[in-house]
């Protein structure tokens, strides 16, 4: 166990990194309807900038887990920033929007790496009685992230354009990344142990997987097409049997990627699962606000990004708090809580307004940023404490996988199902008369998403209580 000083400084370390592609993330999806603009494509297209990101670390997280395992969680961690800095470099001068994707996807690959092991840091340097504290301070970091995305992003494409969102990367990377070097003194491993750990890699899984999920997602692009609509429901079942099949093959591979304990854990599963819904129903908010507040409102990137910013800055101020009530308060009652407030966000975006009220728009945003930080805390703290240090690469790495998943499905299947129900809209504007209904069927449909995630873990809490008598 590290000392308290050297603990903190690799807290610092974590933080930043978390900020930084937090930041970058939370701007993204501001920008989407200039990319739309800048690169003359339909506001649908534009969203792929970030599934393409997402469905990249949501297939790698896991890989990167375990080899975080078997090398070192740090080491993977460090190069995983050196990476996000150079994929952010490409998507920042792409001058095509093919380019800007394969920016993304360099970037999203450093993300896996970054986040497939921060909490496996965190459970390797900090004590159960105080685990909750830290992983509350890293999510901190990440909400500062988020709440000055909206407004730096915003600021950027007013004053600036939309690539700075990508270039304003580079610099602050570099500084962060030399900080790094000296508290998480990285290192590459032998080349025999990269030898051994590529020889006996369970790749038959992995690329398993990796067919399956692109599969899914890319079918469930055609799913807006009628002529394809046949085509696209086969591929969606192909890639979600094919996904099942690789969690089926790793837990008989030799060398699994996921330890076949943590899929027979149902304390860490039900975890598992109801972040994954968590982060579903949020992304979708995340995806279609843009839309609704600069293309069919017409506020600007700047205000939009304001009035977005507005749960971030609610999670900064609730986390700290949620996190000290994790650490002495019961984290199953928390998690209720969260999920409450929660479903009543996404009734509140169902019943969104077609003029500038701004209570009316503000209270869910402000709402989803308490249910979030509430429920996000207990939530961690549970999924690790559910596990051995010596599982908390993968194990952590999972729970991220499973938060990304949740974030990719959102982001994507939340426009997909926008858009499908404004066939041969290319851009959206105030005078789209369809949109308005549509998002609200979208988020009717989160509402009652979000039921189901109350009630796993309610069935969690009732668990428990059984179990201790």
């Amino acid at each position: 166990m590290q000392t308290k000083h050297t603990e903190w400084q690799t807290i610092l370390v974590l933080g930043l990194i978390s900020f930084l592609t937090s930041l970058s993330g939370s701007s993204l999806t501001l920008a989407l309807p200039e990319l739309s603009r800048d690169y003359a494509i339909t506001n649908s297209t534009a969203t792929w900038a970030v599934s393409a990101g997402l469905i990249t670390s949501t297939i790698l997280l896991v890989m990167f887990g375990h080899i975080g395992d078997l090398l070192s969680k740090r080491s993977v961690f460090f190069f995983g920033g050196v990476v996000f800095v150079l994929g952010s470099l490409v998507a920042g001068i792409a001058p095509a929007f093919w380019l800007l994707l394969v920016g993304r996807v360099v970037q999203a690959i450093g993300i896996a790496m970054i986040m497939a092991n921060d909490m496996g840091i965190v459970a390797d340097n900090f004590p159960s009685a105080r685990r909750a504290e830290a992983l509350a301070i890293v999510s901190m970091f990440t909400s500062i992230g988020a709440i000055s995305g909206p407004a730096i992003g915003g600021l950027l494409i007013s004053l600036l354009s939309w690539r700075w969102i990508y270039l304003l990367n580079v610099p602050l990377g570099l500084v962060i990344l030399l900080v790094g070097w000296r508290v998480l003194t990285p290192s590459l491993p032998p080349r025999a142990q990269l030898q051994k750990v590529w020889h006996e890699a369970n790749w038959t899984g992995q690329n398993l997987f990796t067919i399956g999920l692109l599969a899914f997602f890319l079918s469930g692009g055609l799913l807006q097409s009628a002529q394809w609509r046949l085509i696209a429901w086969g591929g969606l079942l192909i890639g979600l049997l094919l996904t099942v099949g690789s969690f089926a093959q790793d837990d008989r591979a030799a060398s699994p990627w996921i330890a076949p304990q943590l899929l027979r854990n149902p304390d860490y599963m039900i975890s598992v699962s109801t972040l994954l819904i968590v982060m579903l129903v949020n992304a979708v908010s995340n995806i279609l606000l843009p839309f609704y507040l600069q293309s069919y409102l017409g506020f600007s990137a700047f205000i939009s990004g304001l009035i977005m910013m507005g749960q971030s800055v609610v999670m900064l101020l609730v986390t700290p708090l949620a996190g000290y009530l994790a650490d002495h308060w019961n984290r199953y009652w928390l998690t209720v809580i969260g999920l409450l407030a929660l479903i009543g966000s996404q009734a509140g975006y169902a019943l969104y307004p077609a003029t500038r009220d701004m209570p009316d728009i503000l209270w869910p945003i402000v709402v989803n940023g308490i249910g979030l930080a509430v429920f996000l805390s207990p939530n961690n703290a549970l999924t690790m404490d559910t596990v051995p240090r010596s599982l908390g690469g993968v194990a952590g790495s999972l729970n991220a996988f499973a938060r990304t998943l949740g974030m990719t499905v959102g982001m994507t299947f939340g426009a997909i199902l926008l858009f499908a129900q404004l066939p041969g809209v290319q851009q959206v504007t105030a005078h789209t008369a369809d949109f308005l209904p549509a998002f609200g069927w979208v988020f009717w449909g989160n509402t009652a998403l979000s039921g189901l995630g109350l009630l796993i873990v309610i069935f969690r809490v009732w668990r428990t209580r059984r179990q201790n008598g």
